[in-house]
């Protein structure tokens, strides 16, 4: 960088694009964008075991697996984000939400499923002060009993709720906070062992934490948050 340049404020946009561009593109910002994307999926973890903590107090969860991208072992990738991807530079893979899948017996207290989901991912902070939304864990209900896929635990506190395009798909709320996706297709797979890890099984008395699952260790200093 030209030493005319002394700080932001003597860049113009574009400057300061490039510059970030270039920061972000040193071996120091693909570190930082590996810590977070690890930070991302350690967070899911932590939080699906908060979850399972609350679900398995419900007599009527038989298991909770966490599955699809979560429970895989992680693994690298082009992003789809700038400038990573323009250069075809590989990061770990970008977790954006985690799926989980419980077995329940009855469908009457669904909504009791939805308040212990969110109360625990609400209480989850993780040391950088970061947290998890609870729109971000989605659960996918199947019968502890036959096997059989319900469909996914809804998020909203009344159901039907007003104003929800979702809310109009036929069917849709049928059973109270058991939710129809438009097109959707649920695949047995998501479940299979290579793709799933069962974190609790009343059954068996097995009782797993996600967090145990094994991360890289990213060669990264972040700052802690103080406050």
């Amino acid at each position: 960088m030209s030493d005319e340049i002394q700080d932001f404020e003597d860049l113009d946009y574009e400057q300061m694009e490039r510059l970030e561009e270039q920061r972000e593109l040193t071996p120091a910002g693909i570190a930082r964008q590996n810590f977070i994307q690890l930070q991302r999926c350690r967070d899911f973890r932590s939080v699906a075991d908060l979850v399972v903590e609350a679900w398995c107090r419900h007599s009527d969860v038989d298991a909770v697996s966490v599955i699809c991208s979560v429970a895989r072992t992680p693994w690298k990738e082009v992003p789809r984000f700038q400038p990573y991807r323009r250069d075809g530079i590989q990061l770990w893979h970008a977790w954006g939400d985690m799926d989980l899948a419980a077995w329940p017996y009855e469908k009457r207290d669904l909504d009791g499923l939805r308040k212990a989901k969110n109360k625990a991912v609400a209480g989850y902070r993780n040391d950088l002060g970061g947290g998890v939304a609870s729109h971000q864990v989605d659960t996918f209900l199947l019968d502890a009993g036959t096997r059989s896929y319900r469909g996914p635990l809804r998020p909203f506190n009344r159901c039907p709720k007003r104003g929800q395009m979702e809310c109009l798909v036929p069917g849709c709320g049928s059973t109270p906070f058991l939710k129809k996706v438009r097109g959707f297709q649920w695949r047995r797979e998501a479940i299979a062992e290579a793709r799933s890890v069962r974190l609790f099984d009343r059954s068996t008395g097995l009782m797993r934490r996600a967090s145990s699952l094994p991360l890289p260790n990213p060669h990264y200093e972040p700052q802690v948050a103080t406050h």
